[in-house]
């Protein structure tokens, strides 16, 4: 028997379906996430934006042209925003939702709606290994509700895994890097561990570890000093910013002012002076006038950003920000691409202050990420390698590099 899982959003979504991936492999299934004849599908949703939602929806009729008659199972953002949507289509014999994957394994033989709110961090397999790099669950769900994010409800209140089990994933992994990943994993909390512990208790652990992303409230002098005794967390720091205008980040529930957000860049390079940090802005928020959106632009200079992710607003109907009147899709397209612009100009700027450097990088299958988050590019560079380069010249999303080291 095969089955493919399907995956749709975020990191955290990868990594659920690597673990299901895994826990269908020992009930006996050969597994694949690559869309292809099965004989089941298991659909992992997201609701993040209207788009991603629709794209959800869109892959069920994708899988049932390779195998009409395979059952389709569904669980993620998606499905808990409107499981019905996905229930009616024709194929789909199982819905679940967002919270308690777990029991997607356990249920599998169920039909209709199978949902519940997860209390508790829910524990999944160790996930399969697709790509060289480890991802590892350490959180879930959030409290913050920003006004035009509809993840709280879907994923419920924020939850925690236990140290003892991040710590033991870790050291049996086997990975070369680490992400630590999750929903919001600056308010990881077990007890008296908070994720600067976490890093601490992770120190020994054979792997660089890369974080993912944080929220501005995390950086202070305690952490960053934890960051930097831990010897092996890569100094990348995605620190979600959203707009560059004090107003529209109040409007947006975002708890924190421009001067605020710069303020922590500059203490995070006193602490790390190479330090990547990258973002996401989103583009068009209902409120955002033209004064707001050139503070957007300015603050990627400001704060020198690595890289940014930026895209336009998405009114998602049960969220405050849904209630305000959009903008025009003329004016956010034309605001894209001008951030775009700058983004993508920002991203050269901090590259090529390392040209003529040397990087360790980890490759992949193709190219790698220096510890800074750079990506590399070099001849003879094998999947699953760790070495030194030096940078070159820029080249494609990244640099092109030459091996000095290879590191055992």
């Amino acid at each position: 028997m095969k089955a493919c899982v399907f995956t749709l959003g975020c990191k955290l979504n990868e990594v659920e379906s690597a673990s299901l991936m895994r826990g269908l492999e020992e009930r006996g299934y050969e597994v694949t996430d690559e869309l292809g004849y099965a004989d089941l599908y298991l659909l992992n949703t997201c609701a993040v934006t209207a788009e991603a939602e629709r794209k959800s929806r869109q892959a069920v009729a994708r899988m049932r042209k390779y195998n009409p008659n395979a059952p389709v199972v569904v669980c993620g953002c998606a499905s808990e925003q409107n499981a019905e949507a996905f229930l009616e289509k024709e194929g789909v014999v199982l819905v679940l939702g967002a919270q308690n994957k777990g029991k997607v394994l356990n249920v599998l033989q169920n039909r209709g709606i199978f949902r519940e709110t997860e209390q508790v961090f829910c524990e999944l397999p160790s996930p399969k290994q697709t790509k060289t790099r480890a991802f590892l669950r350490i959180q879930d769900g959030c409290n913050r509700f920003c006004s035009y994010c509809l993840i709280p409800y879907l994923r419920g209140r924020t939850r925690s895994r236990s140290a003892e089990s991040v710590l033991r994933e870790a050291e049996n992994c086997g990975a070369r890097e680490i992400v630590l990943t999750g929903i919001d994993v600056s308010s990881y909390r077990d007890g008296d561990i908070g994720l600067g512990e976490l890093l601490l208790l992770l120190k020994d652990v054979p792997a660089r570890i890369r974080l993912g992303s944080l929220e501005e409230g995390i950086v202070d002098e305690k952490f960053l000093l934890q960051m930097r005794e831990a010897g092996n967390v890569a100094p990348h720091f995605h620190l979600s910013l959203q707009s560059g205008s004090s107003a529209v980040l109040k409007a947006m529930n975002r708890r924190y002012t421009r001067e605020e957000y710069l303020a922590c860049c500059k203490k995070i390079y006193e602490f790390f002076p190479d330090a990547a940090i990258t973002t996401d802005i989103i583009v068009g928020f209902p409120t955002e006038t033209e004064e707001d959106f050139k503070e957007s632009l300015s603050i990627i200079g400001e704060a020198g950003f690595a890289r940014v992710h930026c895209f336009p607003f998405s009114s998602r109907p049960g969220t405050a920000a849904a209630k305000k009147k959009d903008l025009s899709a003329s004016v956010k397209k034309e605001r894209m691409a001008r951030i775009t612009e700058a983004a993508k100009r920002a991203e050269i700027a901090y590259v090529s202050r390392f040209l003529g450097t040397e990087r360790t990088v980890l490759f992949e299958e193709e190219g790698g990420y220096s510890e800074n988050y750079i990506r590399i590019y070099a001849n003879g560079a094998k999947e699953g390698t760790l070495a030194r380069v030096k940078l070159v010249n820029l080249y494609r999303d990244g640099a092109f590099a030459e091996i000095t080291e290879e590191i055992k």
